[in-house]
């Protein structure tokens, strides 16, 4: 498996509509990326002083192959056009090595 960290950085005063990310784009995120290998997808919200990382989604997939092929999916662009929906914030993304 091969996980791909979304993370989302910001202080208090960042836009970032919690409950749209958790109710809306994470299950878009699904509807998008399940059937091109998408095992798993969580959101999580630091705890902290505001400040730094506001929100992380680790999205887990079969393997590498897959999560290449979503990235470059043509509809893809559906997941990332939704971003503007709940923040301003451009998602930082990065993949997680497992030791």
């Amino acid at each position: 498996m091969t996980t791909l960290l979304v993370t989302y950085a910001g202080d208090v005063d960042t836009r970032f509509d919690r409950d749209y990310w958790i109710e809306r784009h994470l299950p878009l995120v699904r509807e998008v990326w399940g059937p091109l290998g998408l095992r798993s997808v969580a959101g999580f919200f630091p705890a902290g002083d505001g400040a730094g990382i506001i929100a992380i989604a680790p999205c887990v997939f079969r393997d590498e192959a897959a999560m290449t092929a979503a990235l470059a999916a043509p509809q893809s662009r559906r997941v990332m056009d939704d971003i503007r929906r709940f923040t301003d914030v451009e998602p930082s993304r990065s993949r997680a090595v497992v030791l």
